[in-house]
C-alpha cells in the first residue's frame, strides 16, 4: 500500500478553497446576524461523511503535528465514538455523539478542520453532477433567525458547488487522473484517524 502525500503546493490550494468558504461562510453569517456565541447546542455532534483523500490527507498532516501521547489519546476515544456510532447505526439510528476531535468546544485540529465542518450552520446550496440543486437549510439556530427575518426565496446562501468543483479538481491532481479507478472515500473523521492516513493499492 502506497500513502497518500498531499504535497506543498496542493496543500497550499485547499487552504486556499478552504478560505474562500471561510468569506461565503462569513458573507452569509453577517447577512443573516447570525453567530455560534451562545448556542446552547454543538454541531461537533453531528454524523458527517467525507469523501476525498485529500481532505483526509490533510487532516494527517495536522494530527502529526501533535505529540506522540495526544495522538494515542485522541486515537483512543476515535476508536470508543466509532464504537457509539456503531450502535446508534444498528438500531438505525442517526448517530449524535461529539467528534473525538472536540475539547472544551473547540477542535484540536481546528486549522485542519474539513470542508464539512467549516461549512454547516449556515444555509447553502449545491447543484449536484446530474443538475439536481441540494438545499441545506443550516442549523436549528440558523433556521429559527431565518424564519423570523428573511423570506425564504432572499434567505442569502453558500454556494458550495464552485468549492466543490474546485476541490474535485485538486482531488483529480492529487491522485494523477486516476480517481474513477480507486475505492470510494465515505468516511468519518473518526474513521480517518482510527484507520490510519489514506493509502491505495
Amino acid at each position: 500500500m502506497k500513502e497518500v502525500v498531499l504535497p506543498e503546493f496542493l496543500s497550499k490550494r485547499l487552504e486556499e478553497i478552504y478560505r474562500k468558504l471561510q468569506d461565503e461562510y462569513q458573507r452569509v453569517a453577517g447577512e443573516l446576524d447570525f453567530s455560534c456565541d451562545g448556542c446552547p447546542d454543538n454541531c461537533c455532534d453531528s454524523y458527517f461523511l467525507h469523501h476525498t483523500y485529500a481532505e483526509w490527507a490533510y487532516l494527517w498532516q495536522g494530527f502529526r503535528q501533535l505529540a506522540e501521547d495526544r495522538q494515542q489519546e485522541l486515537l483512543a476515544r476515535s476508536q470508543i465514538w466509532l464504537t457509539e456510532c456503531d450502535k446508534a447505526l444498528a438500531r438505525d439510528l442517526r448517530p449524535q455523539v461529539m467528534c473525538p476531535l472536540n475539547e472544551n468546544g473547540r477542535c484540536v485540529l481546528y486549522q485542519h478542520r474539513l470542508l464539512v465542518c467549516r461549512t454547516h450552520g449556515v444555509p447553502a446550496t449545491l447543484i449536484r453532477p446530474d443538475g439536481q440543486e441540494l438545499r441545506f437549510p443550516g442549523c436549528f439556530r440558523c433556521q429559527e433567525i431565518v424564519s423570523a427575518r428573511h423570506p425564504a426565496s432572499q434567505t442569502p446562501q453558500v454556494a458550495r458547488t464552485p468549492l466543490l468543483q474546485q476541490l474535485a479538481a485538486l482531488e483529480n491532481q492529487l491522485l494523477e487522473g486516476k480517481r474513477h479507478l480507486l475505492p470510494k472515500v465515505r468516511i468519518t473523521i473518526a474513521g480517518m484517524l482510527v484507520d490510519g492516513p489514506p493509502a491505495l493499492p
